[in-house]
């Protein structure tokens, strides 16, 4: 039996004041997400209702109510309800008010997050995706980690949204997709790009994206730089390389406001991320520990304290992620 919510198309109409333009909070793929206050109890939501005319859309529609009907953790995206009237699919999600990940990192009238904001993210949605991969059984393969699916709430805790993706990773973790490709370019591990090889280290490939992103404040793909700058990872290699440049990889609106080794932390893990040859990136569940130690701050009375404003044991310091030197990044021909 689903946990989550039956409602009628009359319903949400109703939430959303008939789905009128001042109530929009964004658009995607699949559709649009209006803010919304339901009748009973008063609760404001977000309501995404799925374009009919999407080719999957129905299908992603149960995919996402069918996982998020079953899986709860505190950085993923809680599922009140669905509407399933006819033709309409709609999706009632609890809401967030400090929206995207995207609005704030790439928004043009957005205040640029400050490097403990962004490393307090790249936590949360590493702790979301540990979830998936290591807690769920069978694990699952969240398929399209990105900037625009990772919510935040009024303390920027980061939550993952939209499953319309995912999949159960049965047989070791790894699956034989169809050959059209889905995800977002930019995103995608290159095995699957190239053969439609899907597994829980192509989820790591794409958190490895996310977190350069955070680092630089660059977009995955840009079309608007120059063309040796437009994909970002391309971009990254020849300072991945050559740590004494990780400082001119951090966004230029950071102000050099970051702690070297903090920097140098987020930059390696990236890099381990990122490699091309999936089996030598690391475990999601690898990651975690070495990012908790990233999103903690030096105050001023020599107390190191995390994020969240609690000491931390400075004897249980991870070990620290170092690219060895013959790694292999991946190398997009295509977009040169």
């Amino acid at each position: 039996m689903l946990a989550a919510q039956a409602f009628t198309f009359r319903d949400l109409a109703m939430a959303t004041k008939n789905f009128r333009q001042e109530c929009l909070l964004g658009e995607g793929g699949f559709g649009k997400v209006f803010k919304g206050k339901l009748k009973l109890g008063g609760q404001v939501v977000a309501v995404k209702q799925l374009d009919r005319n999407a080719m999957q859309g129905n299908k992603e529609f149960i995919v996402e109510v069918l996982m998020l009907s079953l899986l709860r953790h505190p950085n993923l995206i809680n599922l009140i309800g669905y509407c399933a009237d006819g033709d309409q699919r709609l999706l009632v999600y609890e809401f967030m008010p400090m929206g995207s990940l995207e609005n704030h990192l790439f928004g043009d009238k957005k205040k640029p997050l400050d490097w403990f904001t962004r490393m307090k993210i790249a936590y949360g949605a590493a702790k979301g995706l540990e979830y998936l991969h290591e807690k769920a059984n069978p694990p699952i393969i969240y398929h399209d980690l990105k900037p625009s699916n990772v919510l935040l709430d009024e303390n920027f805790e980061a939550k993952l949204s939209d499953f319309g993706l995912a999949k159960l990773a049965t047989g070791g973790g790894k699956m034989q997709l169809p050959s059209r490709v889905m995800g977002t370019y930019g995103y995608s591990a290159p095995e699957y790009s190239s053969n439609g090889e899907l597994t829980l280290k192509s989820d790591v490939y794409s958190f490895g994206v996310l977190l350069l992103e955070l680092i630089t404040g660059r977009r995955a793909i840009d079309t608007t730089r120059p063309n040796n700058e437009q994909n970002l990872v391309i971009w990254a290699q020849p300072f991945f390389r050559d740590p004494k440049r990780f400082p001119k990889m951090a966004d230029p609106r950071l102000y050099k406001k970051f702690p070297a080794t903090s920097l140098n932390q987020a930059v390696a893990i990236a890099a381990m991320c990122l490699q091309e040859e999936a089996t030598i990136r690391p475990l999601i569940t690898d990651i975690v520990p070495v990012l908790s130690f990233v999103s903690t701050e030096l105050k001023s009375d020599g107390v190191l304290m995390s994020i969240h404003g609690v000491p931390t044991e400075t004897e249980k310091r991870p070990s620290v992620f170092t690219p060895p030197p013959e790694q292999k990044m991946y190398k997009d021909s295509s977009d040169q």
